[in-house]
Parts: structure tokens; C-alpha cells; sequence
């Protein structure tokens, strides 16, 4: 594997109240120099949860998406806090969007979005053995908890309003664990 390339200078060159954009000098081991654009991603990132409420039932939630300006259908997720771990981030979000807490979380994978661009992760945890329990969050309205049967997983992947990446590659994840291998 090569070496990557030097980072030369950064500048940020725009921010929002969620983003920030860097300018990256770079120069790779061959000596070209480029520019390249970045959104940094922060140092833990964010979950996403597959809640399994029995054998054969997966809980997701429908929520307003400001970037395709419709309600999604998706798996929970959200941000990681400041010193909180990931299996404790996820928790509170099923807490917060779903109404349950979960006794046996599993971490399944970590995912990246557009690499090239995005520095944001996002750990993908599968959360078991559920239990009633409702925390406050920070959605401007109440979130529809929608069951989905994990049988009918052709069928999620049908709809028209369940398009996210990381919600459809977190389907698959969850399934070849609880299902076990899919033969092709």
C-alpha cells in the first residue's frame, strides 16, 4: 500500500452550524502537488442502530430528510456525543427515536460516506433483547416507529422512501447476522 500523501497546509474555507469545508494542500510521494476539498469528520462520528424487537421484527423510524426534503424511511441514528462510546451512543438514540433500550448491543461494522469528500464514520450496531424506555430528543416533531418484518426484506428494499445507503447496507449486515449466510 503507498504511503499517503503529505498534507502541505488546510484552511477552512467555509462553515455552517453543522459543517465545515477544508482546503488541503497535498503532496503525493511522486511529488505532484493538488488541492483537494474536505468535510472533516469529527473523531468518533456518528451510530446507526438496527433495533431487533423479536426473531423476525426490526424497528425503523420515518423522519423528516432535509437534503431530499421528504420523510425517509431508515434505521436510527445520530451523532455520537463528546466523551460518550458508541455502544452508550446508541443506546440513548433507540431511547430517544424508538422508545426502547436495548440489553445486548452489537457492534457490526464502520461505515464511510463518499471517502473522497467526507471524513464522517458512522458504527453500525445491532441492538437485541429490547426493553421499553423513552428519552427525550432533539427532533422537532414525534417520530413514526415503523415494524418491518426481517423476512421481508426485498420488500424494504421496494420502497421508494427507503433509499439511505448506510440503512440499506446495515439491512444486510443485521440479516447475515441473524439470518446467517444468504446463498447466491
Amino acid at each position: 500500500m503507498p504511503d499517503v500523501p503529505e498534507i502541505l497546509h488546510t484552511e477552512t474555507v467555509a462553515r455552517s452550524r453543522l459543517f465545515q469545508v477544508e482546503r488541503v494542500n497535498l503532496r503525493f510521494t511522486n511529488g505532484v502537488e493538488v488541492e483537494y476539498e474536505r468535510v472533516p469528520g469529527s473523531r468518533v462520528g456518528s451510530v446507526l442502530v438496527v433495533p431487533v424487537l423479536d426473531d423476525n421484527t426490526l424497528l425503523l423510524v420515518r423522519e423528516y430528510a432535509a437534503g431530499t426534503h421528504r420523510y425517509e424511511l431508515g434505521f436510527p441514528k445520530g451523532v455520537v456525543e463528546s466523551g460518550e462510546d458508541v455502544l452508550d451512543a446508541a443506546n440513548r438514540e433507540i431511547m430517544e427515536e424508538v422508545g426502547y433500550g436495548a440489553r445486548n448491543l452489537l457492534r457490526l461494522d464502520v461505515m464511510t460516506i463518499a471517502p473522497g469528500y467526507f471524513g464522517h464514520t458512522t458504527h453500525i450496531v445491532l441492538a437485541q433483547d429490547l426493553y421499553e424506555k423513552r428519552l427525550p430528543g432533539d427532533e422537532p416533531e414525534a417520530i413514526e416507529v415503523v415494524p418491518w418484518s426481517l423476512h421481508d426484506w426485498a420488500g424494504l428494499l421496494a420502497r421508494d422512501d427507503f433509499t439511505e445507503a448506510r440503512s440499506i447496507a446495515s439491512l444486510f449486515l443485521a440479516r447475515e447476522t441473524l439470518v446467517g449466510s444468504v446463498s447466491r
